[in-house]
């Protein structure tokens, strides 16, 4: 968690990791969470299923976002939803970071 009451630089937050994935959860609550990544160039998570409307945010780099196989090309400043319960995958062709957004019902 991240203290209250601050102004944090999100790239600071998280330290990316050479040829990995760096993950840092800023909140977390009942109805869902909040969590930022750093991608290393061509690292990705795989496809998979998430019972909670899910939301990424693009804070630099570029990040190929397949959501039930329709590849939607994320760049900083934009925001891709990924509705619950769709396969989806995150792919990184460049270093990158993105802000999670999970909501839960």
């Amino acid at each position: 968690m991240i203290p209250a009451a601050e102004a944090l630089p999100l790239h600071a937050l998280v330290t990316p990791t050479e040829q990995g994935i760096a993950s840092r959860v800023l909140a977390k609550a009942g109805g869902g969470n909040l969590t930022l990544f750093a991608f290393d160039a061509g690292q990705g998570l795989s496809e998979h299923l998430s019972p909670f409307e899910a939301f990424v945010l693009v804070l630099d780099g570029e990040l190929t976002v397949t959501i039930n196989s329709v590849p939607v090309q994320a760049r900083p400043g934009t925001i891709v939803r990924m509705p619950a319960n769709v396969p989806h995958a995150v792919d990184a062709p460049r270093a990158a970071r993105m802000l999670l957004v999970m909501l839960r019902a």
